[in-house]
């Protein structure tokens, strides 16, 4: 065995994911069913920013978000799911160490993003229902795009922490991974390194940015609930209500297992229990996402059906 220097990690050259289960038949069930969930993903969400991109009822600040949240969606799907259908039919199968590390950083990407993409969206409904004569200025094209930036540029640095970490930890023994995927505390449990900065960084890095996101969404609904109940139009209340549910759902959904596997005491709950939170919000909330704005956003589901009653040859 090697010696275990910085930066030497010739003594594990790649890991074995366990996956979900190693029943031969619950393994061909759980291909087929999130093999189906993968392509009504990938499928709902691409079709959402087409449908965003090419509608001009759909070009307004809050769509322009939606469309880069079904972005990231699949491509926060993407980086896990293809890998574990491939570890449902041969079991064991290794994924290099480099390809463990790209599959850790792309997941803390698109996690990111989508994190900072649920509190713009918040924003965006505030000043939409509190502010609305200014809405064209604090939302302007520039304004959204900027939040944008800060967004990818907030994923890429706390995937950077999480991969800079990575490639610092020693691996000199087991290299099965207790998971479907390159998650980082199992990959800290079978590493031989201590406890140390290099492991609380990106713990510090991706709660902090959990915490300020939620602390906006909280603030933006606070002044939106506030403002709603201080209207006297009944009408008004319900129409400012049902610009929020849509989003309300998918920050609920999102935050709700991310607070259960990152946040909660891990005595709490089991390592099998902690991988099947972690599909439904890495394979199943992307699925709905798409679903859940098309359902409760009439804007879309006009746009949709204006779109499938044309005529595939009428210009």
């Amino acid at each position: 065995m090697d010696s275990l220097e910085p930066g030497n990690h010739t003594a594990v050259t790649d890991f074995i994911l366990l996956g979900l289960t190693a029943d031969p038949v619950l393994r061909v069930i759980l291909f087929v069913i999130i093999l189906c969930i993968y392509l009504m993903t990938v499928s709902g969400n691409l079709s959402t920013i087409i449908l965003i991109r090419t509608s001009s009822q759909l070009h307004h600040p809050m769509y322009f978000f939606l469309s880069h949240l079904a972005f990231a969606d699949m491509c926060f799907s993407t980086s896990v799911t293809p890998n574990m259908l491939e570890n449902f039919l041969m079991q064991g199968n290794p994924i290099s160490f480099h390809g463990c590390g790209m599959q850790l950083g792309s997941t803390a990407v698109f996690g990111t993003v989508e994190c900072f993409l649920l509190a713009t969206m918040a924003y965006d409904r505030f000043v939409a229902i509190c502010n609305p004569l200014l809405y064209s200025t604090k939302m302007s094209t520039q304004v959204c795009v900027q939040f944008i930036i800060v967004a990818y540029m907030g994923g890429f640095l706390n995937a950077s922490s999480f991969i800079i970490c990575f490639y610092f930890l020693f691996f000199c023994g087991p290299n099965q991974i207790n998971h479907f995927f390159c998650d980082f505390a199992p990959l800290v449990e079978i590493s031989c390194s201590e406890i140390n900065i290099l492991v609380v960084v990106p713990s510090f890095t991706s709660g902090s940015i959990i915490v300020v996101t939620v602390f906006a969404i909280l603030v933006s609904y606070i002044h939106i609930l506030i403002t709603i109940l201080k209207m006297n139009s009944n009408e008004g209340r319900h129409k400012a209500f049902s610009t929020c549910t849509a989003h309300l759902t998918v920050v609920t959904l999102f935050y709700g297992t991310i607070t259960f596997i990152y946040v909660m005491p891990k005595s709490t709950f089991s390592t099998d229990q902690n991988k099947v939170v972690s599909v439904f919000y890495t394979v199943v909330i992307p699925m709905l996402n798409p679903i859940i704005y098309s359902l409760q956003n009439k804007e879309i589901k006009g746009a949709l059906k204006r779109v499938l009653r044309k005529k595939p040859f009428s210009y």
